[in-house]
């Protein structure tokens, strides 16, 4: 059965105009001028007839060197992570306390919330200690999403409920936890208990780029907060990519009122119009026109367990489920003038751009190199130190280590080209505490020549890296598969 969406058909040409690739021209001189935004003057975008656009080196780079460090221009932490890890929403950075991440994640253990995204809770108590940060009232209503389980896991030892709620509240220290400091907690500027930021610019940022349409609480844009919750909800139980999706649609929404705003300065009075500026739309669009994109049902992998013979039915029901999402995102933050942006197709593409241009994002924790930096204490105050924060570990078990993980798009790393002999990688050092894209150089690179990463694994057999790479759309024909083909 056909899927029809009436926006589809009634914007048919301006859709069309807003997904065609951008000419090589307008490319270049995008990124040359986020390059020069981001100061970073050791690169260069290139147009290739081959691939559409390539990174190359503008200066040389030895091995280990820091090629590029790329902001995201959306992103979003996995639903079933934010059991394990509070981190800012704008910049992804952990926030709070040591004691304050382990007490939240022990205590929503203890109420039985783990980290499968199953089940929807929402804590009910007060966190009023002033030492987590100023605006940490509502951390602990945070909602979050989990699956319901009657005991903690098997290899773990309870913690007695009034340490957890200690932990919790910042009335324990733990030993050496001050090397560890973490930015204050500062809540929503509308109000709700899903997003938290590590600073008001931070919040201030999230609230005029993404977040003051999605948001649930109380100063929200959105036109309906129980539309918007019913879209979320689904998002959670379906596929989480959909919210990463809607902060695509709510950064152009907003982007577009700036420029309005801008266009009407000096002339008076706005008058709110109901048609669609064609230029305007264009000009908001602009950041994300440059991913390269496909439509989400044609792209996606076939799962292992879908027979080929099923795959037509497979792809169906993925345009389905995102016509599902996107007729509830509609019915929370639907504008006239930017009506486009809600058609099937845009959609679509948004959510394949995320498929084909992700990079995993990864925040290492701090609660893992807080335990780290005890085990390597000298033996006395290691000792002494553990009489303290062994339990706690116990309690933790092999969970202590887990990282802040999600989804991203990242402008300047999507454009680096696939090679399965890359001469850079996406690493995180020590001093990349944030969601930031960090690309370190693999070999020494010269002047002039074109960085790649790999978007698999590169170790993997000839056939196997093919059939992956399909998925992208290419078969790689770099030096590697040359060789061994």
């Amino acid at each position: 059965m056909e899927i029809i969406c009436p926006i589809d058909a009634q914007f048919s040409d301006l859709i069309a105009t807003l997904l065609k690739p951008p000419p090589p021209h307008e490319v270049q001189k995008y990124f040359e001028e986020l390059l020069v935004t981001r100061q970073c003057d050791s690169l260069k975008v290139k147009p290739i007839a081959r691939y559409g656009k390539g990174v190359y080196a503008e200066s040389d780079f030895k091995e280990e060197d820091l090629v590029l460090k790329d902001q995201m221009l959306a992103g979003a932490q996995h639903t079933s992570n934010k059991v394990d890890c509070l981190v800012c929403s704008y910049c992804f950075c952990f926030i709070g306390s040591i004691e304050f991440q382990i007490g939240r994640k022990l205590y929503l253990e203890q109420l039985g919330v783990s980290s499968n995204n199953e089940c929807h809770m929402e804590k009910d108590c007060d966190n009023s200690d002033s030492s987590v940060g100023e605006d940490d009232s509502d951390v602990e209503d945070q909602q979050v999403s989990g699956e319901c389980s009657s005991s903690p896991s098997k290899d773990k030892i309870s913690l007695p409920k009034d340490v957890v709620e200690s932990l919790f509240h910042g009335e324990m220290k733990l030993p050496y936890s001050e090397k560890f400091s973490l930015p204050p907690i500062v809540s929503c500027p509308g109000g709700c208990k899903e997003n938290y930021y590590c600073s008001k610019s931070c919040a201030e940022a999230d609230w005029e780029s993404f977040h003051s349409l999605l948001c649930t609480g109380e100063g929200s844009k959105s036109l309906s907060t129980k539309a918007l919750q019913k879209f979320i909800e689904h998002a959670n139980d379906t596929n989480d990519i959909f919210l990463l999706a809607a902060k695509v649609i709510s950064f152009t929404i907003l982007r577009h009122k700036k420029l309005k705003e801008g266009r009407h300065e000096g002339k008076g009075k706005q008058v709110i119009s109901e048609s669609i500026d064609f230029s305007l739309l264009g000009q908001a669009w602009k950041p994300v026109s440059m991913g390269y994109k496909r439509r989400w049902w044609d792209c996606i992998a076939l799962p292992d367990d879908v027979d080929a013979s099923d795959e037509a039915s497979f792809r169906m029901q993925i345009k389905e489920l995102a016509l599902t999402s996107l007729q509830l995102l509609k019915t929370a933050i639907f504008d006239e003038e930017c009506k486009p942006l809600f058609s099937l197709e845009i959609y679509g593409n948004i959510i394949g751009m995320f498929e084909l241009n992700n990079l995993d994002l990864v925040v290492e924790s701090p609660v893992e190199d807080y335990f780290l930096y005890i085990d390597d204490l000298p033996l006395s105050e290691k000792g002494e130190a553990e009489q303290t924060t062994k339990a706690i570990l116990d309690a933790l078990g092999d969970d202590y280590s887990i990282c802040c993980q999600g989804t991203a798009f990242f402008p300047l790393q999507s454009c680096m080209n696939h090679s399965c002999r890359p001469n850079a990688k996406a690493f995180k050092r020590e001093e990349d505490r944030d969601g930031q894209a960090t690309i370190i150089a693999l070999q020494p690179i010269a002047k002039g020549e074109e960085i790649t990463i790999s978007y698999i694994d590169e170790d993997l057999p000839f056939e196997e890296r093919q059939a992956l790479l399909a998925d992208y759309g290419f078969r790689c024909g770099c030096s590697k598969c040359l060789e061994e083909a």
